[in-house]
């Protein structure tokens, strides 16, 4: 009888033995059957359904994991996911990307570049307005009218905009808080939630202006989704960092250097063109460095 206890808790010993043994690898892809990556609205659109889920099987079959996407109502909702273990990687503009870092310790690992050269990473906010609309032909017609920011986490739709306003107002002593309330410098503030329900927003003429993404705007026009001679151009801001790939603080080198060569190397025309709004474009490495004017920007906004 005791014999055969001992053989019974040998066996288990064993067995415990060789399950902790399978459990304590090193590597994340044993650990972690599934990779989230986090979209948020502007790239969450129906027409970029396939491309998204194209990427996602194409780099499933790489790091031998599930590759499942989540659609986030916005930027704050990403970086919480991003927190919270509940995505593992995210494509966010440059003010999203300075918040991430500050809030959950995101990395930058990739940012689009127009020919896949690092030194076209820019994109422009521009101010549009309906093409027939008189009163307002420079950001100088802004006072009093009505606005629809995008997202208070955008940075071509929220923070440079801000930026540009305070800029050519420097006399009224305008805070964000002000640019932001309803009849102190514009009749009204709203935000739409996504750059492309914001041209829309416009052109119906439900708003005066918006601000929107250059490049957005132009895929928008692009894909017929909007009509270019409904609207026009009064402002255009200075050069922005590009929207970059970011991975949480959970991710470990290995799968970062991977994931890394991955997406530098991926050349899927289709994907560009529909998710990242720009079909020449291609990812290049990038570092938090490269967003380090953004960050500036956002400490010095939020002072005022």
């Amino acid at each position: 009888m005791k014999k055969s206890i001992a053989c019974v808790l040998l066996s288990a010993m064993v067995a415990f033995g060789s399950f902790a043994a399978g459990c304590g690898g090193n590597s994340q892809e044993t650990e972690k059957k599934t990779f989230t990556i986090a979209y948020a609205p502007n790239e969450s659109t129906t027409d970029s359904t396939d491309a998204r889920s194209t990427l996602a099987k194409d780099l499933g079959k790489v790091i031998n994991m599930d590759v499942k996407e989540i659609q986030a109502s916005d930027y704050t909702a990403i970086i919480e996911a991003l927190r919270t273990g509940k995505a593992d990687m995210a494509y966010m503009g440059a003010l999203a990307v300075a918040m991430g870092a500050e809030r959950a310790g995101v990395t930058p690992i990739v940012m689009k570049a127009p020919n896949g050269d690092k030194a076209q990473a820019v994109y422009h906010s521009v101010f549009v307005t309906q093409k027939d609309n008189n009163e307002i032909n420079s950001i100088k017609d802004f006072k009093g009218k009505t606005i629809a920011f995008v997202d208070p986490d955008s940075t071509s739709g929220n923070l440079v905009p801000t930026s540009e306003i305070m800029k050519a107002f420097p006399d009224l002593h305008l805070t964000n808080e002000k640019i932001h309330t309803n009849g102190e410098f514009f009749e009204a503030v709203s935000f739409s939630g996504k750059h492309q329900a914001g041209l829309q927003a416009v052109i119906k003429g439900d708003v005066d202006i918006v601000p929107i993404s250059d490049q957005i705007m132009a895929s928008e026009f692009k894909n017929g989704n909007a009509d270019e001679n409904a609207v026009k151009v009064v402002h255009s801001s200075a050069a922005i960092p590009a929207e970059a790939m970011v991975v949480s603080k959970t991710v470990n080198e290995d799968l970062k250097k991977t994931l890394t060569k991955f997406l530098v190397e991926y050349n899927n025309k289709d994907y560009f063109d529909k998710v990242i709004k720009k079909a020449d474009a291609r990812f290049v490495e990038c570092s938090m460095e490269d967003y380090q004017p953004i960050v500036e920007l956002n400490k010095n906004i939020n002072t005022h």
